[in-house]
């Protein structure tokens, strides 16, 4: 078995950790949320490959490979914040939404 498969399984997992903890953290910070298990598994697995394609570009063991895929996880949400300005991924910011007065 070739190490690189192995490294891009612990990146998945390392990701699809990250996403558990990020959609268990907006369950607890709002109130009213409800679930849809389709956008949970969806979430779950994207963040699964940003883990893998974060565990991909450095090389390393296998625990390396885990604890980069939960970053880069954290790497691309951060990223977003600062390029958006928003405080969160899923924050409404009513200045974006443009209403016309008519």
């Amino acid at each position: 078995m070739s190490f690189i498969p192995i490294l891009l399984i612990a990146g998945f997992v390392g990701g699809a950790i990250r996403g558990i903890f990020g959609f268990i953290k907006y369950q607890y910070s709002y109130k009213n949320v409800g679930f849809d298990i389709g956008y949970f598994f969806l979430m779950i697995f994207l963040s699964g490959i940003v883990g893998s394609g974060a565990a991909y570009l450095v090389t390393g063991n296998e625990i390396f490979a885990l604890i980069v895929g939960y970053a880069g996880g954290d790497f691309i949400e951060n990223l977003y914040k600062t390029i958006v300005k928003k405080g969160s991924l899923y924050e409404k910011n009513l200045k974006d939404i443009k209403i016309r007065k008519e």
